[in-house]
């Protein structure tokens, strides 16, 4: 991994912006999305959509989830935002 001292201006931003707006850290973020997949039956689309924006109500859940296409429990979608929940920074 390159050093931030070795950084340019763009990479600095970048990384400024990243740091400032991450919902959870980066290992966290990839066993969120397993966890997702797997528990809760998400595509894998789906489940990084959902970390990158780590919504806040079911309402928010259902943005990410299918478009439509299908129909998700309420009670899954909770137990989703209550997993959500326990992993936010």
């Amino acid at each position: 991994m390159i050093g931030e001292d070795k950084l340019d201006q763009f990479q600095r931003r970048s990384l400024d912006y990243a740091s400032k707006f991450a919902k959870t850290d980066d290992t966290k973020a990839e066993m969120i999305v397993d966890t997702l997949r797997t528990k809760f039956g998400l595509d894998e689309e789906e489940a990084i959509q959902v970390v990158n924006c780590m919504p806040e109500s079911i309402e928010e859940i259902r943005v990410f989830l299918g478009g439509g296409r299908r129909i998700i429990e309420t009670s899954k979608l909770q137990e989703i935002l209550s997993f959500l929940d326990e992993h936010r920074k």
